[in-house]
């Protein structure tokens, strides 16, 4: 099958490949997977599961993505809840070959089904951005109605998502990102906007939920915000600063099929807008993964 493997840690996407693999099996709860869409998070070429597997042992060639929407074309032994033929979408296993292949073995639970009505493209731009934000919000945050929330890279994949499911719930949204980011934040919901370039963080004053996908000095500054009892949460790894009386929550976001098939729900009936930025083949993902110009949205690939 045709794939993208990587090998270099230390070239990035630059490091990409297209080539020829064997075709993935289905293991025992696994399904095989005929992948119709995938997406790939550019950071997850720096993490360590990316490279080695779960006891440390070097993995590569490795094929990254871990976004896939596609049709079941086998079963592993023992698999339940899905079948051959049926449309599905999720998120794969971190420290498994991904998704970026004509095919992909991934454990049935991590899928959810894709309703007929749902495009692929649309599928494979949800579980990542859509579980992140999810989870971040109702599992991670804490958040009830009414509440003021700052939602950092509001633009974005993952802020995009958070800023809509924010306003949905009652929340009062303040979205951060570059000057050019500002229209589309608001489009996405968001009520005021901070250009982290020139504007003065601090100015936003107290919010009850900062969601945090940048980390660094902005991660920093950003505990200063939080109001009592309010939260900090975090995909940018732990905190280096907590709030002064609150509580900061980092965490890695998990597949869940109850979640994702929420998600598409609102997908489906309006209430949510994808972020997608270009469509692209498997034969063409490698340059597109390496743009000249940066490229709004989240980049899907198409074999």
């Amino acid at each position: 099958m045709k794939a993208i493997a990587v090998t270099d840690q230390a070239a990035g996407t630059a490091g990409m490949t297209l080539t020829e693999r064997p075709e993935s099996k289905a293991a025992g709860n696994d399904v095989l997977v005929e992948v119709h869409a995938s997406g790939l998070t550019p950071g997850e070429l720096e993490w360590p599961s990316t490279w080695v597997d779960r006891l440390g042992r070097d993995r590569t060639p490795s094929i990254p993505g871990h976004e896939v929407a596609g049709v079941v074309s086998a079963l592993g032994y023992g698999t339940r809840g899905l079948s051959v033929g049926q449309r599905v979408f999720g998120l794969a296993d971190w420290t498994r070959d991904g998704t970026l292949a004509q095919y992909v073995a991934i454990e049935a639970r991590n899928l959810a089904p894709l309703p007929g009505d749902v495009d692929f493209t649309v599928g494979a731009s949800l579980p990542i951005s859509g579980l992140t934000a999810w989870q971040g919000r109702c599992v991670h945050g804490r958040f009830q109605e009414g509440q003021s929330v700052l939602v950092h890279g509001a633009a974005g994949g993952v802020g995009s998502m958070v800023t809509q499911l924010a306003r949905q719930a009652g929340a009062y949204v303040i979205g951060t990102g570059r000057a050019a980011d500002r229209q589309a934040a608001m489009e996405f919901g968001a009520q005021e906007f901070v250009d982290l370039g020139n504007d003065a963080l601090e100015d936003v004053g107290g919010v009850d939920l900062v969601f945090d996908v940048i980390g660094g000095d902005i991660g920093k500054r950003s505990a200063g915000l939080v109001r009592a009892g309010g939260m900090l949460v975090t995909i940018a790894g732990p905190t280096e600063t907590q709030p002064r009386d609150g509580l900061a929550v980092d965490f890695v976001v998990e597949a869940d099929r109850a979640q994702l098939a929420e998600i598409v729900q609102r997908v489906r009936d309006g209430r949510l807008r994808t972020n997608i930025g270009q469509v692209v083949t498997l034969d063409d993902a490698v340059s597109s993964f390496n743009p000249a110009e940066r490229v709004k949205g989240k980049t899907i690939v198409r074999p």
